[in-house]
């Protein structure tokens, strides 16, 4: 038995054809993988596989995004050529994404400094705490990784943070940091070292803006919880 080859399926069950004669938005997920792989196995199509494949992350695809070859080519009708295929479209589309948050610089809400950050410690499985350097127009002229792997007072150099800020002559900043465990409660040592940059920044008059928790999906913003 041949495989089932996107020529070979009804008309309607055509993602290549339905993307042009329909456009882009109007495919589902599972069709536009279904284009990357082109073919399914002796028994689906490729748009029935993408949507077994899709089913095994339940349907999310930033947790498809984090699955490697090895366990993409579990999937039958799935080889390491189509494994890649699927592999490298997800990491434009994140780079894409990153591109565009670094086309909004300015901040003028919590969900801006999410929307900024997300993509690039959102899905992190280890912390790492960032810090948004801004000028009286609340844009923001620098972000720089100040530590990675763990949150403590000790771990975040606050004179190197400060020393950065006066360099770029920032009248705010805006802290944050991942939590890859998923939850969005800060925890002792969060409100300690937000309390330390907030006190360390009012002896040079650079106002600590907000402090962020970021996860895959959300956040929480010590500003708007008025904790800060």
């Amino acid at each position: 038995m041949e495989k089932l080859t996107i020529k070979s399926w009804a008309l309607d069950d055509r993602p290549r054809e339905k993307l042009i004669t329909k456009g882009k938005t109007s495919l589902s997920d599972a069709e536009l993988i279904a284009i990357l792989i082109g073919s399914g196995n002796r028994n689906e199509s490729a748009v029935a596989l993408s949507k077994r494949i899709l089913q095994s992350v339940n349907g999310n695809i930033n947790e498809l995004a984090k699955l490697s070859v090895e366990q993409l080519i579990t999937f039958k009708g799935i080889g390491e050529a189509k494994a890649i295929s699927i592999i490298t479209a997800l990491e434009l589309g994140k780079r894409r994404q990153l591109e565009t948050a670094l086309e909004k610089p300015k901040i003028t809400s919590s969900k801006d400094v999410f929307n900024l950050m997300q993509p690039i410690i959102g899905d992190l499985e280890h912390e790492e705490f960032w810090v948004l350097f801004l000028n009286n127009s609340n844009k923001v002229l620098a972000k720089n990784q100040i530590s990675k792997g763990g949150l403590t007072a000790t771990l975040v150099d606050v004179r190197l943070l400060f020393k950065r800020a006066l360099e770029l002559a920032s009248v705010g900043i805006i802290v944050c940091h991942n939590h890859p465990s998923g939850k969005l409660q800060p925890s002792t040592a969060d409100k300690q070292l937000t309390l330390k940059i907030k006190e360390s920044g009012n002896t040079l008059d650079i106002k600590l803006l907000d402090h962020l928790i970021i996860t895959e999906k959300a956040y929480f913003s010590f500003a708007d919880e008025g904790i800060l």
